[in-house]
């Protein structure tokens, strides 16, 4: 399985006379069954930095790699294939299909990619099992809770054993049981299939299950949790 290498990344936005630096000069490496969170306030650029990652959005300069593979190097349709077969993106806005059943939305990027449907949700009910939602796999996102769709979410991303798995606030919809549950799930597959692993979080459960912390301030990355954060996470 590759690397995740990000090297010296910069986005930046012009919000009329102000020029916003939502990603300032980041590197970043995450290797073979790393699990790392990403931690800062909102606006800290952490997002922007996981859709650079994911080959979602532009950055102004800098490189991304995975398995060797420069991902901003690539061609449209070749990032598109990459972010179908490879990555498990793990969206904070879950992007379910309305009126799709959560075993059809779980299966949804096996499908794009040549799976029957009858295959693709045979492959997909084990996830759905695995999030804790054998019960409700015939329920559209209209009738599922708000923490139940990003469940689906979950399974979703997880569903191709991608070779790279980001994760958007993952448990942003959760309760604590639920959230524990699924940062261990998350933590899991990437030790035990040895994919790297990043994920943008808020909870302060996360420092349990994930190897290593970045904060994330003003587009800038440091190692570990500067002071105020980690006063405020240890306070939380």
């Amino acid at each position: 399985m590759g690397s995740l290498e990000l090297r010296d990344v910069v986005k930046h936005y012009t919000s009329g006379m102000e020029t916003v630096r939502a990603v300032d000069s980041i590197s970043l490496h995450v290797a073979p069954g790393e699990f790392v969170a990403l931690y800062g306030p909102s606006g800290s650029g952490k997002t922007t930095l996981l859709l650079i990652a994911a080959g979602l959005s532009t950055p102004d300069r800098g490189s991304v790699t995975f398995g060797g593979r420069d991902i901003w190097s690539m061609s449209a349709a070749q990032r598109d294939r990459f972010r179908r077969q490879e990555v498990g993106f793990v969206f904070q806005s879950f992007h379910l299909v309305p009126g799709a059943s959560a075993l059809s939305n779980a299966a949804l990027k096996l499908l794009a990619s040549g799976f029957t449907l009858r295959a693709a949700k045979r492959e997909a009910l084990p996830w759905l099992e695995r999030v804790g939602l054998s019960s409700r796999i015939n329920h559209i996102p209209e009738q599922l809770s708000m923490g139940e769709q990003q469940r689906v979410a979950i399974a979703r991303a997880l569903v191709n054993e991608p070779g790279l798995l980001l994760a958007d606030e993952p448990t942003g919809s959760l309760d604590s049981k639920r959230s524990k549950e699924i940062l261990g799930l998350l933590r899991d597959v990437c030790h035990e299939r040895q994919i790297p692993g990043l994920i943008v979080t808020h909870d302060q459960q996360a420092l349990a299950f994930v190897d290593r912390v970045h904060s994330l301030r003003d587009g800038r990355l440091t190692h570990g949790l500067d002071a105020e954060l980690a006063g405020a996470w240890s306070n939380a």
